[in-house]
């Protein structure tokens, strides 16, 4: 029952009942479309600076992959203890230029470059500085 119908006196009757316009309604509707662009705005920006943290890359010792902004964490094979490299490539990602690549060391070591562009290359750059530290490291030379 409504405060009016409550509130009636003995000899008081309701003449009329009046509703808001729906403009009057704009603050929920406001939040029902503000409230996820809004969220979805901060996750983007998170996801945006999680993506811009991560780096990868082949060195002439070791094969990378750090994390995090403010935290920090790295996974690293050294080439001498690269074992295979492995490529997985979808369809999507044959379409699109795009795939992941498996470095794996001695062990049960593993590292993943997951969803990075041009894994043929990543996998070839890989190969060659393992190629050219197994060359350096069979030579005599002192690194």
């Amino acid at each position: 029952m409504s405060y009016l119908d409550e509130s009636l006196s003995p000899d008081e009757k309701i003449v009329a009942r009046f509703a808001l316009h729906w403009t009057a309604k704009g603050r929920l509707i406001l939040g029902i479309v503000l409230i996820p662009v809004i969220v979805g705005i901060f996750i983007t920006i998170y996801e945006w600076l999680r993506l811009r943290a991560i780096e990868l890359g082949v060195t002439t010792h070791r094969v990378v992959r750090k994390t995090g902004l403010v935290s920090r964490e790295t996974e690293e094979i050294r080439l001498s203890a690269i074992e295979t490299v492995d490529l997985h490539q979808t369809t999507w990602g044959r379409l699109l230029g795009y795939g992941d690549v498996r470095v794996t060391g001695r062990g049960e070591s593993s590292l993943v470059f997951a969803r990075v562009v041009d894994p043929v290359g990543v996998k070839r750059a890989i190969e060659t500085a393992y190629a050219a530290n197994i060359e350096h490291g069979s030579t005599g030379q002192t690194r």
